[in-house]
Order: C-alpha cells, then structure tokens, then sequence
C-alpha cells in the first residue's frame, strides 16, 4: 500500500505521517464521488463520512481531515485504516463470513510474525491472570460475547469497522498451561483492507486494550 503506518523505514518523523495522510486524502479525493457510503456501513454527514470504529464515530472529512469523536486528531494507525476502508470501497459483505487466522490469508506472509508479537502474544502476556480485565477493556471497545462454537474463556466479537469485525479468543493461564489469545478476522476482511492495514487494526486493539488496562491515556502512532 505504499507509504504507511508499517514502513521499514523506522523511525520516520512525525512529518512523514503527515504527508501519508495529506496523501491519502488527495486520493480520497479523487475516489469520493464513486464510494457506495451506505453499503460499507458508512453515513454522510454533509461532506463528511462517519465511520464507526470500535464502536464511536470517527469522522473523515476532504477539508478537514481524520478526527476522533471528541474532534481530536485520532492516531495515525487509525487514520490509515479509515482512508484505507474508504478508497478499498469493496461494497457488501462478501460470501466468506468463517473466522480465520491472520495467518491464513494467502498474502500475510510478511506480517504474520509481528502480528503475532504486536497483537496475540502482547495480549496474552499483559493480560495473563486477568481475564476478567480483558473482558472488561474488550467491552469499552464495543466487544460482546459471541457463539462462535469454539470452546473460550472468552470469546468476544468486536465492532472494528462496519465490515470488518474482530473475534477474541482468549483462554487464561492454568497451570502448566500459558495464557493463550487469537484474534481473528472474518474470511471476507482482505475485500475491505489490505494485509497491512489488517495487521495495523489488530496492533489498535491490542494497544487500547494494553493502554486501558495500564490507564494510560497517552495518544501515539497506534492508539
């Protein structure tokens, strides 16, 4: 996807985030006028589109940029994922509707390790012995129990974007076993977004739920 929030080039100054979304509003732009708004699940507020995105508004407007419900800037992570919802414009749901693994997609070679790192295995050791907490830091982000037929501590779904639910999984450690979690994605998520942006909705997650747990209010690139 080019230029993003997971380049290879780190660090990268806060300028250079500012000229990847200064570009993807430009492109924006050019693709505004042929999104179908309502079949992505999306609503047009004047000139502006509001997104849900874990469950709160965020708001994607050509003049004025990304912004959070409260107004504010919302992290850079969050605004790649939004621009990227938006220009992949790929309609209704799909007919894969199964849970599968990141890792499962034929294109996430590249990032399944860090996503694994950044996401499942960060969740599962911050969250080890408190399963309860995750419930709870899960529900503030609009996660809900859900009957996936899987056999869970937790089994959560979580409202990422309109199209592009996440499902929790999460077993607490019990001797001699270790606190295991997956993340999982719908099998029609790569039409919505690409495996880059995939992995940054996963890395969102796990930061807020990281932050939440921690109560650190602190904004960076991923929050």
């Amino acid at each position: 996807m080019g230029r993003s929030a997971m380049s290879n080039e780190q660090p990268q100054p806060r300028a250079v985030f500012g000229e990847i979304l200064v570009d993807y509003l430009a492109q924006l732009g050019e693709a505004w006028e042929g999104i179908d708004f309502a079949v992505l699940g999306v609503e047009l507020d004047g000139e502006t589109a509001v997104i849900p995105f874990f469950g709160q508004p965020h708001r994607v407007s050509l003049s004025e940029g990304f912004a959070d419900p409260q107004g504010d800037k919302p992290s850079h992570a969050a605004s790649v994922v939004l621009a990227k919802y938006l220009l992949q414009n790929a309609g209704g749901p799909g007919a894969g509707q199964e849970w599968v693994a990141y890792k499962q997609f034929p294109d996430a070679a590249p990032f399944v390790e860090g996503y694994a790192n950044t996401v499942e295995r960060l969740i599962s050791r911050e969250f080890a012995g408190h399963g309860d907490k995750l419930a709870t830091q899960c529900a503030s982000w609009g996660g809900r129990d859900f009957d996936a037929g899987v056999s869970y501590d937790l089994v959560l779904r979580l409202p990422a974007l309109p199209r592009v639910p996440l499902l929790l999984l999460y077993n607490d450690e019990e001797e001699p076993f270790p606190a295991q979690c997956s993340v999982l994605f719908q099998q029609d998520a790569s039409r919505y977004l690409d495996m880059e942006c995939m992995a940054i909705l996963g890395m969102v997650l796990a930061h807020r739920l990281v932050a939440g747990l921690k109560g650190s209010a602190e904004q960076n690139l991923l929050g």
